[in-house]
């Protein structure tokens, strides 16, 4: 059977189209729209349904330990190593990128508006006690959100920081309504702004910001020696299907106003072998 992938043919001996094929992923890529264009492409290139379950990328990487899904599409990399390197899942290719941004009302009552260093708001909202709404769901943004915190140096905690425990979009809601800071991946928010009071405050490195705001993205299969009835042949399609030039220009072209929400890092002319193996691994 012949399949036209990124403008090459695929052979396969056996057909990969019959069944489903289970990806979790974050409320980011979920939220923005993104994957709902990139699963309508795949659809109709493999014949396959696919199921998307969007949670926290911490919650994404334990449903994969449980082999209860495919293949994972998350953005923690020291969270990714962890399972590479413990076998739960395979085959990791970087995807895309965005990156954080610091949101809050325009009132900005901690006075971060313009600040070039993550670490120096938190302290500023720390210090004067601004309400700042955290996801706390071990989510990717959620761990980046602590990686800040332990940068500058403070605990967060009483009755300034609350939590939220969903999602991206719905943090973002709840952010507006309480007139709270909050940490957010760029493409949720600017899928978003148009119903919000919230403005960008702190800038990630798109913009000329933070380089520690930087947001990558990484994509893996459930590991088929641990999981042999999962879907795996799918799985490995597409992953092949998303880092494909045809996957990288849906993601390109992907955007909110004419501004793009994600930018994609999977071609690559020289070839970078970390984006395969836990960050720390090192050859015999």
């Amino acid at each position: 059977m012949l399949f036209l992938l990124g403008g090459f043919l695929l052979a396969l001996g056996a057909s990969i189209s019959a069944g489903e094929l289970v990806l979790a992923t974050t409320t980011s890529t979920y939220d923005t729209g993104l994957l709902d264009r990139l699963n309508r492409a795949f659809e109709e290139l493999f014949g396959a349904r696919v199921k998307v379950i969007a949670v926290g990328t911490g919650a994404a990487l334990e449903l994969a330990k449980r082999g209860v899904v495919d293949l994972v599409l998350v953005h923690a990399r020291p969270l990714e190593d962890r399972y590479l390197r413990e076998g739960w899942v395979i085959n990791r290719r970087d995807v895309m990128f965005n990156d954080f941004v610091v949101v809050g009302p325009p009132e900005d009552p901690a006075g971060i508006r313009g600040l070039t260093d993550a670490a120096e708001a938190f302290r500023r909202i720390a210090a004067a006690g601004a309400r700042f709404l955290s996801r706390g769901d071990n989510s990717g943004t959620n761990f980046k959100e602590m990686e800040i915190w332990r940068a500058a140096g403070i605990e967060p905690g009483g009755r300034w920081y609350l939590l939220s425990g969903k999602g991206m979009g719905d943090t973002l809601v709840q952010a507006d309504l309480m007139g709270a800071y909050t940490l957010t991946d760029r493409g949720t928010f600017l899928s978003m702004r148009g119903k919000l009071r919230l403005e960008i405050l702190v800038e990630g490195p798109v913009q000329g910001g933070d380089p520690m705001l930087m947001n990558p993205y990484g994509i893996m299969a459930v590991n088929p020696a641990r999981f042999p009835d999962r879907n795996y042949v799918l799985a490995m399609a597409y992953i092949g299907f998303i880092t494909s030039p045809e996957g990288q220009r849906i993601i390109a072209e992907f955007a909110v106003g004419g501004e793009p929400l994600f930018y994609p890092t999977a071609l690559k002319e020289e070839p970078d072998f970390s984006e395969y193996v836990p960050r720390d691994w090192r050859g015999g």
